[in-house]
């Protein structure tokens, strides 16, 4: 059984366009709430639940991550930058995971896997901490050999495969060297005894093929699941979403 992270960044963006200054009081008037819907997507059968705590706080908020870790049962996934920072924040949470992924302030969404090799002694320190304080650290990379390999050495105990190369190849003549590339990834990565995720552009479609890549552990998807979540609401999104993943 391949787990299901959602990812509810983007529940928090709309509210974030309206209640921006806003401070957020639940049941107040300020909506969507991503704290109720990561609980209804957890009903639904969500794994874990993955939020991304900027630098620039463009979506999720410091409030709805602490919400989140005292109200939500669920597995939580911390997405965060590799600064000292982000670091100190996850070592007060203690989530039960984190996932380290490249930022860029201009971005719209994530662009790339973290580079490992570039700022490895920062990896390592971020790694090393996480692992001190029992969490789990995962490092978010495109499935080149040295990122791999590298995160290996550096002790990271699972890696996720940005998958954002390959989806947006999905429907040209470049998706099957795309996928071809995370299916070497992930058999190098299992060959390095490292636990094996995959994430960033999946969706209802590509799904049918992701899921056959080797020694998957857990899919994080957000995007594809709220704007379906807009139509059928996030219960059964989850569950299709599930159901696809698992047939």
């Amino acid at each position: 059984m391949i787990l299901l992270g959602v990812n509810i960044d983007h529940g928090a963006t709309l509210r974030q366009a309206r209640y921006r200054d806003a401070e957020g009081n639940p049941g107040g008037g300020v909506e969507p709430d991503p704290v109720a819907l990561a609980e209804r997507a957890r009903l639904a059968g969500a794994d874990g639940i993955t939020v991304h705590l900027r630098e620039d706080r463009r979506h999720i908020q410091e409030r709805d991550v602490w919400r989140l870790r005292e109200s939500v049962r669920a597995r939580l996934n911390l997405e965060m930058a590799c600064t000292q920072a982000m670091v100190d924040f996850a070592l007060r949470l203690r989530p039960e995971a984190v996932c380290v992924v490249p930022e860029n302030r201009a971005e719209v969404t994530t662009e790339g896997g973290l580079d490992v090799v570039g700022g490895r002694e920062r990896v390592k320190a971020c790694v090393a901490a996480m692992r001190g304080a029992g969490i789990e650290a995962s490092l978010f990379i495109d499935p080149d050999p040295e990122q791999v390999e590298l995160s290996a050495e550096l002790g990271a105990p699972v890696v996720e495969l940005h998958t954002g190369a390959y989806a947006n190849a999905f429907w040209g003549p470049a998706g099957a060297g795309e996928f071809e590339r995370l299916r070497a990834g992930a058999e190098r990565a299992h060959g390095l005894g490292i636990k094996v995720n995959a994430g960033h552009g999946i969706n209802y479609v590509n799904i049918a093929q992701v899921r056959t890549l080797p020694h998957l552990h857990e899919l994080n998807i957000g995007h594809s699941i709220l704007s379906r979540a807009l139509f059928t609401g996030i219960e059964e999104a989850v569950r299709e979403m599930k159901a696809r993943m698992n047939p």
